[in-house]
């Protein structure tokens, strides 16, 4: 199934390469609803690596890059700061190997222990693996906002999932 997966939290100086990697899927895929690579600057102002609740963590498999994952603050707002959103990015040759699932618990496991009460996951209608792994993690569908968004001429519905921590 999985060599060791190794979750490192991420510093300033760790970015380019998840950076890269986000790149990717924004330019290949409609997992983003980005339309041109983003630079540096723009990654760290979306990505959480010096505040205690929220955290960015870079994967690690048998000591190779499998990819990034993380969770961020919900809308920004203080009355929200109980819920997170969460995110997750391997590698395409990392992917159907276990590590998704095993980074969503470790969120979980790491929300849970700094006061996030839910995770939210927002999804591309498209992204049909996403939204089985965060059903199979047991989150639920509570919201699907049909043909709200345009990429690569296509018109893409956006599904959120939730989990509530116990």
């Amino acid at each position: 199934m999985t060599d060791t997966i190794e979750f490192v939290e991420a510093a300033d100086s760790d970015l380019s390469r998840p950076l890269e990697l986000y790149n990717y899927y924004l330019l290949k895929t409609t997992s983003t609803f980005d339309y041109n690579e983003i630079d540096i600057d723009e990654f760290k102002s979306r990505i959480c690596f010096s505040q205690k609740m929220y955290k960015t963590f870079l994967i690690n498999q048998a000591g190779k890059s499998a990819g990034f994952c993380f969770l961020t603050g919900f809308k920004n707002k203080p009355a929200l700061d109980r819920t997170a959103e969460i995110g997750l990015y391997l590698y395409p040759e990392f992917t159907k190997r276990g590590i998704g699932r095993i980074a969503v618990k470790f969120l979980e496991d790491y929300a849970g222990q700094n006061g996030i009460k839910v995770i939210i996951a927002n999804i591309s209608g498209e992204n049909e693996a996403s939204m089985k792994l965060f059903s199979k993690m047991n989150y639920k569908k509570c919201g699907h906002f049909k043909e709200i968004a345009v990429k690569f001429g296509r018109l893409l519905d956006v599904v959120y999932f939730q989990k509530i921590l116990s």
